[in-house]
């Protein structure tokens, strides 16, 4: 009983682990692509120069 209970557990903890990085995957790519439109729509000064889109 208790060596079954152990692989159940064992693949619970494989499939929590493959969704969450899944997930994280999801993020990171939702996360690119705010990051690549930030970049691509800068705003333009009244300079007519190019400035940052982030504040850091």
């Amino acid at each position: 009983m208790v060596p079954i209970l152990l692989v159940l557990l064992l693949a619970l903890v494989l499939f929590g682990a493959g969704f969450a990085v899944k997930v994280l995957w999801w993020i990171a790519v939702a996360v690119l692509v705010v990051w690549l439109l930030g970049f691509l729509m800068r705003s333009t000064t009244t300079t007519g120069t190019r400035s940052r889109w982030y504040r850091w």
